[in-house]
Formats: C-alpha cells, structure tokens, sequence
C-alpha cells in the first residue's frame, strides 16, 4: 500500500467571497492529510471552484472545467455555476461531482469518494494545524492572499432582489455570522500577521439583520451583531481594516466618524450602480440620486479623506441619451476617487432580461467609452492633488529599486499602486507599514520616495 498522501490540484475562480470559499475547502483537505499540488499531472483529482455572475465568468468557468478535465480527468466541480448543473453536464458530461457555492460538505464527500482521506482515524481527532507556513495562518489554515492582507467575510447571500442580478438565487438569503466569531477570526489573523483585513460579503450593510442585531462578547465586551459595531471591534485591532460591498442604507453614515477617529480606513465601497432615478427603479435599487449626492457631501465633511469606490452598468435596458447623461452629471458632482463600470449583459435568470429597449451593443460600448474617459479625467486630478503629500502605505512587493505599495485609498487588485521609488534603498519588507512623499500621479498609480529624516 502506498505511503504517499492523497494529491489534489484546486483551480480557484470568482469573487473574493468565492476565494474564501476556496481558503475553507483547501484548509480542511490539507487538515485531513491531502497533500495540495500546483500542476494537473501531479493531482489524483482536480477541485474547480467556479463563477457564474456574469457570461464571461461562465465561460471562464467552463474553460477551466474543460482543460482541467483534458489534462487530469478527474474533475469535481463547486462554487456559484454548480448551480446550474445541466449547464455543466451539457458541456463535460465526465465531471465527478457538482455542488453549489459554501456546500463544503458536498465537495469534502466528493473528495472522499475518489481519494479516501489517509489519516489515522486517532490523528483526526487533532484540531486543525495551527503552524506558519505553506499558506496557513495560526488558528486559522490556508490562506490565498499574500500574509498581510485577507479576507473577512462576515455574511452569506443576499436579501435585495436587484434585477440584473442572480446571486441570491446562487447564494441564497442572507446569513451573517454572530459578531462574536468574526472578530475572534479577524483577532487570529491579526496575530498571524496580517495588517489589513479586507471586510467582505454580498451586502456589508445588511449585516446582522438576519439574526435581529444580536448581541455577543468579545474581549469582555458586548457587541451587536451590526456594521458600526463591527467597525469598532475591528477597530481595536490596530490593523487597517477596509470596507467592501457597502450598500447604501442611511445607517452607513454612523459608520463616518468611526473613519474620521482611525477605528477603520476611511474607504467605502459603495456599487451605485447608476444615477437615473428611473433605471435604477428598473434595477431595483435605491434612487434618491440627490439625498445620495447630499450624503456624500457629509460623508467628506466628517472624514475629508474619505476614498469612495463605486460601480456603475451603462446600457441597461431602456437607458436613453438623456439618462446616461444624468450619470456623468452625477460622475462630475459626486467626483468618486475610484469608479468602476461594464456595459450591460444579460445573465441567465435575471429579471432584467425581460425588460423592453434593449440597447445596441455598439451604443453600449460607445457609452462605456464616454464614461471612463470623463472618469479617468476626474480620477487623474484626484491623484495629482495628492502630490506633495504623505501617504501611509502598505507595502505588496519588491521590484528591483521599488518597492510597490498602496495607500489607505487602494484596496488590493482593483486600485491603484504607489511605487516607492527608493524601496531597495530604504530596506523596506513587504508587509511594512511606511510613509512616502508623493512625488508624481498618472491616471490610476502614484509615485513617491521614503522620506529620510535629515
């Protein structure tokens, strides 16, 4: 009988929510004695975890089931396009085992199936690896993300019904974890070395609805299952702790000060989505552009250096002229530091599909056009406002001389950078903490050097 561990290769795809699904399933196959392999040669199964927002992460999924399955053969598939089933079936009949997003259960089982796990049954009944190293993390298992930064995802699923969007179909309801476990999860990473978390979820306002705000203890305190609450838990970890997927519901304005006071980055990321009341009605969203407007002005009141992040879909079925209009007005009011946005696509299962006047395609891309290029003008002045200044950063890596980094302002993957031009010279580490003088902007990054002391 072989020695050797029980092999498997993981193919991780989707959001960060669907990362932190990965990091579960990876931390209870290596618990359980599986050894995790880079390449599919060297895997005895292959572990797909997929997207399905969107038709190119469809595709993207389908793909990667498809060359998983041509290079290894033994392919168990889970994560958001499970589903869809027939859809995968249709496409490669020969996958092991489907299952949806968080069934890790069902992908373990799967896993079982093909590789009975090694492990004396005695062993098993050791908690959790709790050593540095290999991806782990103390008391928490593997990790995806470089040591200092990760991911806290505090809920599941989602209770809004927008219309473009199937996620609750995929992810069900919303189900938000007690607050409790949360910060004693955000307090073992913090010890394991990470320096900022990244708050994520289907909907951040939201949180706690589900179970009524209840009220848990951490550190000998009482604290309500809510956003504010959780902001100033996270607070006393000393860490930056980021805001992601924030809907905008009045009571994130409780969560201003706790920014202007340091407790968390002053940094929202809010999906706007668009700014004619009328669409947005169609996409089922909140449309009170002017109180929005009104908001945000008070928001930089109380913290001025707030960054506001948001996304925006042109082309959404029945936008005229005169309403995409109103979204760059709103672009040239609100002045967003950072804003992303894609043309409209249909998604399997999505209301919105039913809905009349669809936009031509080439309208659609002509639009996109016009709204990135007004917004990387107000970005680029954002940036080059910021020269002369000193920004804290967090440095990501070392590129020969520079060190890259980024600012209170950029959130990992989908921000800017800032290039420490004299990182070699300074000695700095990635996963440090330092202030450099902003020497020069472009459109998205900024550019600095290490202050020395004279």
């Amino acid at each position: 009988m072989s020695l050797q561990n029980p092999k498997v290769g993981f193919v991780s795809l989707g959001c960060p929510k669907a990362l932190v699904d990965s990091e579960r399933i990876l931390t209870q196959l290596k618990v359980e004695g599986y050894d995790l392999v880079p390449t599919y040669d060297d895997a005895d199964v292959v572990v797909v975890n997929t997207c399905g927002f969107i038709d190119s992460a469809v595709a993207e999924s389908l793909d990667a089931i498809g060359e998983a399955m041509a290079e290894n053969g033994k392919v168990i598939v889970t994560g958001c396009l499970g589903k869809r089933p027939d859809e995968i079936r249709a496409a490669h009949p020969g996958v092991l085992s489907i299952s949806g997003p968080q069934d890790y259960a069902s992908v373990m089982n799967a896993v079982h199936d093909v590789l009975p796990p090694k492990h004396d049954p005695f062993i098993d009944l050791v908690p959790a690896p709790r050593r540095l190293g290999d991806g782990f993390i103390e008391g928490v298992g593997i990790k995806l993300t470089p040591k200092h930064y990760a991911y806290l995802k505090i809920s599941e699923g989602c209770n809004h019904r927008c219309s473009f969007c199937i996620i609750p179909s995929m992810r069900g309801d919303l189900v938000s974890r007690p607050v409790d476990d949360v910060l004693r999860e955000a307090e073992r990473l913090v010890r394991g070395g990470v320096k900022e978390l990244l708050v994520v979820s289907q909907d951040t306002s939201a949180y706690g609805v589900d179970l009524k705000y209840a009220e848990r203890e951490w550190r000998g305190k009482a604290y309500q299952t809510r956003m504010k609450a959780l902001c100033e838990g996270l607070g006393e970890l000393g860490v930056w702790s980021r805001l992601h997927y924030v809907y905008p519901y009045p009571h994130v304005d409780d969560v201003i000060p706790l920014m202007a006071e340091g407790k968390v980055l002053p940094y929202l990321d809010i999906p706007f989505q668009h700014a004619s009341p009328r669409i947005l009605k169609l996409m089922k969203r909140p449309g009170a552009v002017d109180k929005t407007l009104e908001r945000i002005q008070n928001w930089r009141s109380i913290a001025p250096d707030i960054t506001l992040r948001s996304t925006f879909i042109v082309g959404f079925p029945g936008e005229t002229e005169a309403e995409f209009e109103e979204l760059l007005d709103f672009l040239d009011e609100a002045q967003l530091d950072r804003v992303g946005a894609f043309a409209y696509s249909p998604v399997e299962g999505a209301a919105a599909n039913a809905l009349p006047d669809a936009v031509p395609e080439e309208v659609k891309q002509e639009r996109l056009a016009r709204f990135m290029e007004r917004q990387s003008e107000i970005s680029e002045a954002k940036l080059a406002a910021k020269v002369g200044s000193v920004q804290r950063c967090l440095v990501d890596a070392l590129d020969g001389d520079l060190a890259i980094a980024r600012s209170m302002a950029d959130a990992p993957e989908i921000d800017g950078l800032v290039q420490i031009q004299n990182g070699f010279e300074a000695g700095l580490k990635v996963g440090e903490f330092v202030d450099v003088e902003i020497m020069g902007s472009d459109e998205h990054d900024l550019y600095g050097e290490v202050a020395f002391d004279d």
